[in-house]
């Protein structure tokens, strides 16, 4: 889970709908990830989950009615709301969302809505006729105006028996929003290109040579710069990843293909960032048909592929930022020191490879940032995400000083 989670404010609000019993799943996970979770419950709600289940949970008192003297505060829909990181009503009924859209505060959970003024985002779950009716669709819209976060509902079967469009939607596409939410809006405006993954030398169609890259940090990066604001291209190579909600991807195997889409992507792309690990030698010779071991000669020559970080390096604008990788066993400083100034590069994520904890298919990343002016910074061990944060808090102080 993210660290933009940790040591957060969250407040959940649970309405009257059979979805209600994700949102134990989901407060669970806020909890896991280290943020602190209070939970507003509509009396519905209550029939489909008890609110004892979410003070297990949560550690707190769940708030259902409105002169509760359990509570911390005797105007909670203050206090609370100005306690607040962010709001996440989950599920959304047809009858919260229409509140919601006109004002109304009639118990807790709508009296909160309306004096909290950290981000909220609101999660419909319902029938498919009641999600499309038009009254319904009216006050969405009404919501989306006043400045709430609406995730849209998805397709499939319905608890009612039914398909159709109502269902809520998935809980990780939800967390992606609330972490959206909760991130500094510092990349507005900016388009950014991130390439990831590995790419694959064919040597025959069932052979090829490639690397033990496996897209995670790429694509930390790509998800971390969507949720600053930024506009995100991601170039990646063969992963089993799921892509970035809101990010374009665009899908490679070799570094032939991967150049093209860089070299195509990254014409107005104020950013670029390149984390591919991409092979640096390909098969002289690629057949066409699977090649019998004993008709294949015991040595296969190679040639070089482009190297794309210094096609970008040669083309680079004084606009542009431009972030490498290197990827070392050893030396790691002085070749990631030759590469930043072959390469023309802004600065470069060093990562010692070999390391079980780290690199190549972990989730966790250690690394040493080199920039233009000769400065350096060690990031210790953390996690990916975490790292990819960061490398773009450097980005956004470049932009911000001219470099």
């Amino acid at each position: 889970m993210s660290h933009l989670l940790t040591d957060k404010e969250i407040v959940v609000g649970v309405s009257g709908g059979i979805a209600a019993y994700k949102a134990v799943e989901f407060s669970r996970s806020l909890v896991k990830a280290g943020s602190s979770v209070r939970v507003i419950m509509t009396r519905s709600a209550a029939k489909f989950v008890g609110p004892l289940t979410f003070e297990a949970l949560s550690g707190h008192p769940v708030w259902m009615e409105m002169f509760d003297r359990r509570l911390d505060s005797v105007f909670p829909h203050i206090t609370w709301a100005e306690r607040a990181d962010a709001v996440v009503v989950i599920p959304a009924t047809a009858n919260i969302i229409g509140k919601i859209a006109h004002g109304i505060a009639d118990d807790p959970l709508t009296t909160f809505l309306t004096a909290v003024t950290a981000p909220v985002i609101i999660c419909p779950s319902m029938n498919v006729r009641m999600y499309e009716n038009a009254r319904v669709q009216k006050n969405i819209e009404s919501v989306r105006a006043s400045g709430i976060d609406v995730v849209g509902a998805s397709s499939g079967q319905l608890a009612c028996g039914g398909e159709g469009i109502g269902r809520l939607a998935d809980l990780d596409t939800i967390l992606e929003r609330l972490q959206a939410a909760l991130s500094v809006q510092d990349l507005k405006g900016a388009h950014v290109v991130v390439t990831a993954g590995p790419t694959r030398e064919a040597l025959d169609p069932v052979r090829f040579i490639s690397n033990p890259a496996s897209g995670k940090m790429g694509y930390a990066v790509a998800r971390a710069a969507q949720r600053r604001g930024a506009d995100v291209v991601l170039v990646s190579g063969p992963t089993s990843i799921p892509p970035p909600e809101g990010v374009g991807v665009i899908r490679v195997e070799s570094a032939e293909e991967m150049y093209h889409a860089v070299m195509e992507y990254t014409t107005d792309r104020s950013i670029v960032i390149k984390a591919a690990a991409v092979s640096d030698w390909r098969p002289k010779e690629v057949f066409d048909r699977k090649v019998k071991k004993e008709a294949l000669s015991e040595t296969v020559a190679f040639e070089r592929t482009r190297d794309i970080l210094q096609a970008l390096g040669d083309k680079k604008t004084t606009e542009q930022v431009l972030v490498g990788f290197a990827a070392e066993t050893e030396n790691l400083s002085e070749n990631a020191a030759d590469k930043l100034a072959a390469k023309n590069l802004d600065m470069i994520v060093a990562n010692p490879v070999g390391k079980a904890d780290s690199g190549f298919g972990a989730d966790m990343n250690q690394a040493t940032l080199l920039f233009r002016d000769g400065s350096s910074e060690h990031l210790p061990l953390c996690s990916k995400e975490s790292m990819a944060d960061t490398i773009l808090d450097k980005v956004v102080a470049m932009r911000t000083r001219g470099r």
